[in-house]
C-alpha cells in the first residue's frame, strides 16, 4: 500500500525581476517591477492605463501582461520634468 502525501505541494515562485531591467529599453517588465519603480499600486497603474495617463501594456499571452521598459522610463522622466516645472 502506498502512502498518500496529504501535504499540498508548494508552488515554486520565480525569482523576482530586477529593477535593472528598466535600463534595457526593449525589456518587458512585470507588474511587480512597474510597481517597484513607480511607487504606484497595481490598481492605480491599471486605472491610469485605462485613463490614458500611463503606458499601455503588451499582452504576451492570455495571462501575461508586460510593460515595455522604455515606455515606463519615458513616463518617469515626464513625471520628473512636470514636478520640476512646478
Amino acid at each position: 500500500m502506498h502512502s498518500v502525501d496529504s501535504q499540498p505541494k508548494k508552488r515554486i515562485r520565480p525569482v523576482a525581476q530586477s529593477i535593472h531591467a528598466l535600463q534595457i529599453a526593449e525589456a518587458l517588465l512585470k507588474i511587480q517591477t512597474v510597481i517597484a519603480v513607480t511607487g504606484r499600486s497595481e490598481s492605480t497603474i491599471r486605472r491610469r492605463v485605462a485613463e490614458g495617463k500611463f503606458p499601455q501594456p503588451v499582452k504576451d499571452g492570455a495571462r501575461c501582461t508586460r510593460w515595455v521598459a522604455g515606455d515606463v522610463a519615458n513616463w518617469l522622466r515626464a513625471q520628473a520634468s512636470t514636478k520640476e516645472a512646478l
